[in-house]
């Protein structure tokens, strides 16, 4: 059995990534999988979260995806995402602000109120948050 396989993690706007793989965790909509060599072909729909690429020597890259589909074949895993950017990137202060903002649309009774699109908001904004916060676990940095 391979020890790796091919994983490309794409966009919209761009291709984000595109290597070998020996595992790759994302976020579906029914909870985290774990995608190994050899797993049964699988299409799925992804939540706005993380998705992390474990390589061969056991180092990670990791990745931010608002959403989209996980397709596993047999030698390749293709993320295809609404939006997808490097954990990297992700700003920890805007991921803040866009979360008490969505909070307070929820919670101003006077305002007219889209309450699906409120929610979707708050459910990308602790998404990003849940994203940076596992990046800096994996390297050590206590902030946040």
């Amino acid at each position: 059995m391979t020890k790796s396989f091919r994983c490309e993690i794409v966009s919209a706007e761009a291709s984000i990534y595109s290597g070998d793989a020996a595992e790759v965790v994302a976020t579906g909509v029914m909870g985290d999988l774990g995608i190994l060599p050899g797993h049964t072909p699988l299409l799925t729909e992804l939540a706005p979260g993380p998705v992390r690429v474990v390589h061969e020597g056991g180092e990670e890259s990791h990745f931010y995806v608002t959403g989209g589909f996980l397709e596993v074949q047999p030698r390749v895993v293709t993320v295809l995402a609404s939006t997808a950017v490097q954990a990297e990137d992700l700003d920890q202060a805007a991921a803040e602000e866009a979360r008490q903002h969505a909070l307070q649309m929820m919670n101003d009774k006077s305002a007219e109120l889209d309450y699906t699109r409120a929610a979707a908001e708050l459910s990308e904004a602790v998404a990003r948050l849940r994203t940076i916060q596992q990046l800096r676990r994996k390297s050590g940095d206590s902030r946040g």
